[in-house]
């Protein structure tokens, strides 16, 4: 990933569950930490949008998409492990 690059992230949810609550805790705590401003995050509930699941073909929740760079990359969970998610969405050692 280039130094300067925003990461584009979605990540969706159904509605103020624990495991939403925790997904979007968690995504807040590794952007600040790991990608140094260089981020934006859209949180879509899917109880609110729930064509959007079958749109963005999201089977399980909550799942985080990484819209840019390119290529398009999923995770699907609470996020609690910030290895796995850094490694998954390539920005390992971001900052």
């Amino acid at each position: 990933m280039a130094q300067n690059e925003t990461t584009k992230l979605i990540l969706y949810v159904a509605g103020e569950t624990p495991k939403s609550l925790a997904a979007i805790a968690n995504l807040e705590r590794i952007c600040s930490e790991h990608l140094d401003n260089r981020y934006e995050v859209q949180v879509i509930d899917l109880k609110k949008e729930p064509r959007l699941a079958r749109e963005h073909s999201i089977v399980a929740i909550p799942t985080l998409v990484r819209q840019l760079p390119a290529p398009i990359r999923k995770i699907i969970g609470d996020l609690s492990d910030a290895e796995k998610v850094l490694v998954s969405l390539n920005v390992k050692g971001a900052q």
